[in-house]
């Protein structure tokens, strides 16, 4: 299921489980530990045990989501890594702001690997690489077995499609002997992001919950909670977190859950809403018209942003080292706009 979560949103359940990235709290804290300055060894602990990279990889393979834009930001092509299969606007496997740097680099498209179905461990094999980055995944402890008979694998820190944006960086770019450039790169997105959320001050103080409502079943109200990266993306710029969340956050380490719309009421202090929906924005009008739903005042009031289904504008919502550049101040005006 783990590996769906980035892939597409078929269905409700394809949906509540694609498309994670930083989960980070206001303050990081301290970084994963990945002891390196530019030398080598590295050694890089994670969620598996710890990983040795004896020297210098020369040629990168990365798996998962968004792990490929580490070494991309960084100058380095990638020898193979994971094919978009969602928010691709053009069904090349590569997103966007992936092609503009590949483009900006003067390079070809990388192999790419079809992981619908799962690792395509023969494919990362015939890329020869020297290491594979996968410090935002949820490979499980046989695929990262599985890998590391290939090369050596940099695995998540700690949960399962729950590293932040800066642990991602951080240990990907480690692994690749570039610690300094990848705390540089960090800062650089900081900079970025907060450029971007100065342009709407009205989203200051405001909490906003990323939600899934299958349009199928209004009886649940799905949503992600502070260990998915999109609600963590939003802790990390300060913004409050709606009470349901912090609640729920607490009680379980699932990245979604789902309650029954019986207890709406404890959505109330929600100012916007966020879910997927299709272009036409009929989620909002059947929102209003439901019942139970209709009673939560953001939805009343229409303060629901609609992330069109596999746009890239959608996948953008889980930011990523490229994407930052390419969407971030576009997201937030749609997050602004569900205001007025």
């Amino acid at each position: 299921m783990a590996r769906s979560r980035v892939v597409g949103f078929a269905a409700a359940t394809a949906l509540a489980l694609s498309l994670a990235a930083c989960a980070a709290p206001a303050d990081p804290g301290p970084a994963p530990d990945a002891t390196g300055d530019g030398t080598f060894p590295v050694t890089i602990e994670h969620a598996y045990g710890e990983t040795v990279i004896e020297s210098k990889p020369e040629r990168v393979a990365t798996v998962a989501w968004a792990n490929h834009e580490v070494p991309l930001a960084l100058g380095i092509v990638p020898v193979g890594m994971s094919k978009a299969t969602w928010g691709d606007d053009d069904n090349d496997g590569v997103l966007p702001w992936v092609e503009d740097k590949l483009e900006e680099l003067g390079a070809e498209t990388p192999v790419l690997f079809d992981e619908t179905d799962g690792i395509d461990f023969e494919a990362v094999a015939d890329t020869d690489p020297d290491v594979i980055l996968a410090a935002y995944s949820g490979i499980t402890q046989e695929e990262y077995d599985t890998l590391s008979k290939i090369a050596p694998v940099v695995a998540y820190p700690d949960v399962a499609w729950g590293t932040s944006l800066e642990d991602m960086i951080r240990l990907d770019s480690a692994a690749l002997g570039l610690s300094a450039e990848g705390d540089a790169l960090i800062d650089d997105l900081h900079a970025q992001v907060d450029a971007a959320l100065a342009d709407f001050p009205e989203l200051d103080g405001k909490k906003i919950l990323f939600s899934y409502i299958d349009p199928a079943d209004f009886s649940q109200i799905g949503f992600y909670t502070s260990h998915d990266t999109r609600p963590g993306f939003l802790e990390s710029i300060g913004l409050p977190t709606p009470q349901v969340v912090a609640d729920e956050s607490a009680t379980t380490d699932e990245f979604y859950v789902s309650i029954s719309s019986e207890e709406a009421d404890r959505f109330s202090d929600v100012d916007v809403f966020v879910t997927y929906g299709e272009a036409d924005g009929a989620i909002v009008g059947q929102l209003q018209a439901d019942p139970l739903l209709s009673q939560i005042p953001a939805i009343a009031s229409g303060s629901i942003a609609v992330l069109e289904n596999s746009t890239p504008l959608a996948a953008s919502a889980n930011p990523s080292p490229l994407s930052i550049g390419w969407g971030i101040h576009d997201y937030f005006a749609l997050l602004a706009s569900a205001l007025s």
